[in-house]
């Protein structure tokens, strides 16, 4: 299938407002990350706490941010989750500095959230964030009073099926009253009266912690810096091997030039660098890659047909033969990570920007800056050819002269 066909567009040149265009966006995005310090490391490598907090009614944002600020600190952030299906859900994000202050850093920022919004002077138990062994041992004697004769495993299968049902969308693990339960086999009107008289269901309920040391988050930045390196290095090798060192260095530059824009852009609007962001740019760079050798295999197959046609011109017939290709996978890509950017939420946010940005800046780059390149070069080893002294041919050896002596004779 062929969208444009016999094309015959200029695109070499018209280079020159890509490549400054390019600079502007190398040099602001470096200097925005000098300015701001570096760049700005989600709890994946910097080290911290991520907890997932599901409320009963929109999340009040700042006055989560304010009373976590007060109690811990370092940088405290609150994401609010736009997916419909997870909706008033927040993702609280809590900076460390010491290893030994992951637990405590947990506990701290549960005892805030039960201090600030549930019911901190109240014996009572919460039962939208309590676990199976704590909710036996709150009912186990009052349930016996109250004359529900239950065994210890009839107990503890019956606080199971409680929290299991509490724990299942569209709940997701939180309740807003305690009749919601009466579905559950096994619970009875003395059940609900005594979890009403020994629990209270506060306004949130933590789904998820996760917890990275700031050491383990060192380890994973070096990683990540180095599997983007040794990509970048094996497909120079592979590149140069393929077709000529020149093509390979014209490819990881540009690749270098998407990595380096993109990354800038995520300082430029102050987006955090995460695991999946270095997923998205991993892919970023063998999805270019793949683009700019489509386009340098088929310059190779010219240079065999077109030996006397001038570089310049032969690369443009190249790109307008790709032409088709290269609008119908990079814009059914970009369609695809679009859809992802709009409707995936908070949690692949920066995975998907990374490949928006990435796709637009790869089409061009491979168009723009790797074919020009390789221009450059040759145009520069012709200019160096016709520069260069002629040889000076070697003197002709002269003929041996007789002697008049021998002549005469």
């Amino acid at each position: 299938m062929e969208i444009f066909r016999n094309t015959n567009y200029d695109f070499l040149g018209k280079k020159w407002p890509f490549i400054i265009a390019s600079l502007v966006l190398t040099v602001a995005g470096l200097g925005s990350i000098a300015v701001k310090g570096g760049l700005r490391y989600g709890i994946d490598f910097k080290g911290g706490a991520l907890m997932t907090v599901k409320w009963a009614t929109n999340p009040p944002e700042d006055k989560i941010r304010t009373a976590l600020s007060r109690k811990i600190s370092g940088e405290v952030s609150v994401q609010p989750f736009t997916d419909i299906s997870e909706k008033n859900e927040v993702v609280i994000g809590t900076e460390l500095k010491e290893e030994r202050e992951l637990n405590a850093n947990r506990r701290a920022m549960q005892e805030v959230l039960e201090q600030t919004f549930g019911q901190p002077q109240s014996s009572k138990l919460d039962f939208n964030n309590a676990g199976t062994e704590e909710l036996v041992s709150r009912l186990r004697d009052p349930l016996q009073q109250a004359g529900a004769q239950l065994s210890d495993q009839q107990l503890r299968k019956l606080a199971a099926d409680m929290l299991e049902f509490r724990d299942t969308p569209p709940r997701s693990g939180l309740l807003t009253s305690f009749d919601q339960l009466s579905g559950v086999p096994g619970v009875n009107s003395v059940i609900i009266n005594t979890l009403k008289q020994q629990c209270y269901l506060s306004p949130f309920a933590i789904r998820q912690v996760e917890m990275v040391g700031p050491k383990v988050g060192a380890e994973l930045r070096k990683k990540a810096v180095l599997a983007t390196l040794y990509a970048l290095g094996g497909m120079l090798v592979y590149i140069a091997f393929r077709f000529e060192w020149i093509y390979g260095v014209a490819a990881v530059i540009a690749v270098f030039h998407d990595t380096i824009i993109t990354i800038g852009l995520f300082s430029l609007f102050n987006k955090e660098i995460s695991l999946t962001v270095i997923a998205a740019l991993l892919t970023l760079v063998g999805y270019s890659m793949n683009d700019t050798i489509v386009i340098f295999d088929r310059i190779r197959e010219n240079l065999k047909i077109l030996r006397r046609e001038p570089l310049e011109s032969l690369i443009n017939k190249s790109v307008n033969q790709t032409l088709s290709r290269t609008v119908m996978t990079s814009g059914l890509t970009f369609l695809t990570v679009i859809a992802l950017f709009l409707f995936g939420g908070p949690v692949l946010h920066g995975f998907s920007f990374a490949l928006v940005v990435g796709i637009i800046i790869g089409t061009y780059s491979s168009v723009f800056v790797a074919s020009p390149i390789v221009l450059f070069w040759q145009n520069y080893v012709d200019s160096r050819r016709k520069t260069a002294p002629a040889p000076v041919p070697a003197a002709k050896p002269q003929p041996a002269r007789k002697s008049p002596t021998r002549a005469a004779k």
